[in-house]
């Protein structure tokens, strides 16, 4: 394969690469991917793996899950001499009483910049290069999502999912999926960690797994190298069931066509799941997120194909305007030598009949980003995490 010339890729890397590309191969559904740790544990990110054994030496036990606030003071010490990070607040919204009395769902959707597309190609030119080391900017990463404790954690440009998020998170009591692009272009990197994608990650304390899924995006019946993980829970406390979508468009100006026939292959497949899903377990409707990086500003004909879906769909993050009718000024701000980039192009869509926002998490200033935007030494990534708290409807 022509990608695999051209990247400077260690064995553990090399052959999980092999295993991904040829479980996705010219189907539109992948296979289930072999978890390199099955190989070896060279993959494993060495700062985590150390940590880890030191735990359990100190415990005296084979196992021993980390506690997700003693991560995040590792993680706060290991960043003691950066500025401090983007400090947002949470919007709660007056709702009326129309939900189920349970405790809400906290979603997170986030792009986080694969480290071989901020280190190589992305040329952030206002962002010092040392901004952009792994050893730094994985805490930054891991400290943000510590920090707001999602229950359902929706990554794209994932390059460290292997080594680093899977093993981290599933500690903490997570559960992930994976589905990485066909032909990343994190591949022509040299030094690579193997190809980006989408990852999904859900609480196992707050949820039971029914079903996960991944699938290639097709545009006019010919498949893209855009991908989506979707995954059918049921929620411990409530019972109610959830699926949820993880997503990433096609980037770039001149491929808006693209991006609407991604977007609307993503809406029927999922209308296609969700009414097989009803059928089969006896439900009129399941409750639906759908969370991505959609590379498109709220004017495209991609967004709109969401906003007016028979599916019944609302951004979430319109909750922040004061007529709940627009989206932030911003969901990414970055420099390149091409120039300045300020645009919304990050998404939370949820069912509006079944699912209610509770609260959202605000958007940083200008002044708090600061002048040479994103990326930076206090944020690790171009694009800004979106947060939102749901609850369940009451069924009528």
């Amino acid at each position: 394969m022509q990608t695999m010339a051209v990247c400077q890729m260690g064995g553990g890397a090399t052959r999980l690469y092999s295993t991904l590309t040829q479980s996705l191969g010219s189907n539109s559904s992948p296979r289930p991917y072999l978890d390199p740790r099955h190989l070896d544990n060279t993959n494993l990110d060495p700062d985590f793996h150390q940590q880890q054994q030191q735990q359990q030496q100190q415990s005296g036990s084979s196992v021993r899950p980390p506690d997700p606030e003693e991560l995040l003071r590792q993680c706060e010490e290991a960043l003691r001499d950066r500025p401090p990070r983007l400090h947002r607040q949470f919007v709660h919204l007056n709702n009326n009483g129309h939900g189920a009395p349970n405790s809400p769902v906290r979603v997170m959707q986030w792009n986080i910049l694969a480290q071989a597309l901020g280190e190589g190609v992305d040329n952030f030119v206002r962002c010092p290069l040392d901004a952009l080391c792994w050893s730094q900017r994985k805490c930054l990463l891991l400290e943000e999502i510590l920090t707001y404790r999602p229950h359902i954690l929706c990554l794209q440009e994932v390059d460290h999912y292997y080594d680093t998020f899977e093993p981290v998170l599933a500690g903490l009591g997570y559960s992930g999926h994976f589905c990485p692009k066909p032909c990343s272009p994190c591949l022509y990197v040299e030094g690579n960690n193997g190809p980006d994608g989408c990852a999904l990650f859900f609480d196992r304390s707050r949820f039971e797994l029914l079903d996960s899924t991944s699938t290639r995006l097709y545009a006019i019946m010919i498949p893209t190298n855009q991908v989506a993980v979707v995954t059918t829970l049921r929620c411990r406390i409530t019972g109610s069931l959830v699926c949820v979508a993880v997503t990433h468009l096609k980037a770039r100006s001149g491929w808006e066509w693209l991006r609407s026939a991604q977007g609307s292959d993503l809406l029927w497949q999922l209308q296609d799941l969700t009414n097989k899903l009803c059928a089969r377990l006896g439900e009129d409707s399941i409750p639906l997120l759908i969370c991505g990086d959609f590379n498109a500003v709220p004017t495209e004909e991609v967004y709109r194909h969401f906003a007016v879906s028979p599916l019944g769909l609302d951004s979430a993050y319109k909750k922040l305007s004061q007529d709940s009718s627009t989206e932030p000024k911003y969901t990414s701000w970055k420099i390149r030598a091409t120039g300045e980039c300020c645009s919304t192009l990050d998404y939370i869509w949820y069912t509006r009949d079944t699912l209610k926002v509770n609260a959202v998490l605000d958007m940083p200033t200008e002044e708090q980003i600061g002048p040479d935007r994103l990326p930076s030494y206090s944020y690790p990534s171009d694009h800004l995490s979106l947060v939102c708290d749901f609850t369940f409807r009451e069924k009528e």
